[in-house]
């Protein structure tokens, strides 16, 4: 059976084209002119099928944006314990985001906790529910303090690479998700230098930024956390009685003020440029549990209970005297797995 003629059949002629570079890297003097010709024919044809297109390369946003919010809902339900905060405040501040059309500037996320509460996991998630690809994506970008910005005395060279980088893939995707990892490390300063990129501009040299996700993780304003956490579990209050405005604003003005953190005095801070500072609570002994049952489960295995509590058990916790919270949450659970579980 023949092909219609038509934009379809120049769109699938495309894929049968062997090697063929996308068309914003194609160089017409390097091309034979029949080539281009199909190639251009071809790419119409595509623009006219975007559902087409999207099917066979990673579009901006691959997910219809209630989509995308109905994902990241079902995954964290699913696979964050003990976080009742950070599954309430996320949820609502990325859909509301995701389906504002008229933002009036990107969004900005800080999540701060302990090591191994779930700050990477939770980034991770938002990454897949909005892009197939997840962290894998091409318009998902993360950096990490000290393998991108190691030096101090390269404050000014790092500036200007992370505003070029940040312009450049704006431009190319206004749905860019920036990921900045051990914010506690970073040299103190270096963010500043995207506070133009989160305020309320409405365009910055011909290009907007407005739909543009920023998130923060690090381990500053974590003492904070615990010691609100530890207030509520002493006077006989659970855990899930924690509000955002029990922690939320002193967690800020924690972070702020900590000269070990990469927020030490930021602009960002100063001028409420950060939407929500996301408390991550520590993990108490049966959410360890839930981790090992969660782990087990992924690796195709039956859960065995009395591994579960043997590992929980191998945790330690704090503080010293009532030994309420794991000192690194569920980071160790994979590794611990290993030891019962020949692979």
């Amino acid at each position: 059976m023949k092909l219609r003629r038509g934009p379809l059949r120049a769109a699938l002629a495309l894929l049968l084209l062997p090697l063929l570079p996308p068309a914003s890297a194609v160089e017409p003097i390097s091309l034979g002119l029949a080539i281009a010709g199909a190639a251009a024919s071809a790419l119409t044809g595509f623009i006219s099928y975007p559902r087409l297109y999207c099917y066979f390369r990673e579009c901006c946003l691959h997910r219809h944006d209630r989509r995308a919010a109905a994902a990241l809902q079902e995954n964290l339900d699913k696979k964050l314990f003990g976080q009742h905060l950070v599954s309430k405040v996320v949820v609502k501040a990325v859909r509301g985001f995701l389906n504002n059309t008229n933002a009036k500037k990107p969004l900005a996320l800080s999540l701060h906790g302990w090591t191994g509460t779930g700050k990477n996991f939770v980034s991770k998630i938002i990454a897949e529910s909005i892009y197939k690809r997840g962290l894998q994506s091409k318009y998902v970008h993360q950096f990490v303090a000290t393998l991108h910005f190691p030096h101090a005395h390269s404050i000014n060279l790092y500036k200007d690479q992370l505003q070029s980088w940040i312009r450049g893939n704006v431009s190319i995707c206004p749905r860019s998700l920036f990921i900045f990892d051990e914010m506690d490390k970073m040299h103190a300063g270096l963010i500043d230098s995207i506070k133009p990129f989160l305020d309320y501009y409405e365009l910055l040299d011909g290009v907007s930024y407005r739909q543009a996700i920023f998130i923060f993780l690090s381990n500053a304003g974590a003492e904070k956390i615990t010691e609100v956490a530890l207030d509520f579990w002493r006077n006989g209050r659970t855990r899930e009685d924690i509000q955002l405005t029990d922690i939320q604003n002193a967690l800020s003005v924690s972070v702020f003020n900590n000269k070990n953190s990469g927020f030490w005095h930021s602009t960002l801070i100063d001028r409420n440029l950060i939407d929500y500072f996301i408390p991550f609570l520590p993990l108490e002994y049966k959410h360890v549990k839930m981790c090992v049952r969660v782990e087990i489960e992924s690796r195709g295995f039956s859960v065995d209970e009395d591994i579960v509590s043997r590992i929980a058990d191998e945790m330690t916790y704090f503080p010293r005297e009532e030994r309420i919270y794991s000192d690194k949450g569920c980071k160790t659970v994979d590794a611990k797995l290993d030891y019962y579980y020949d692979f």
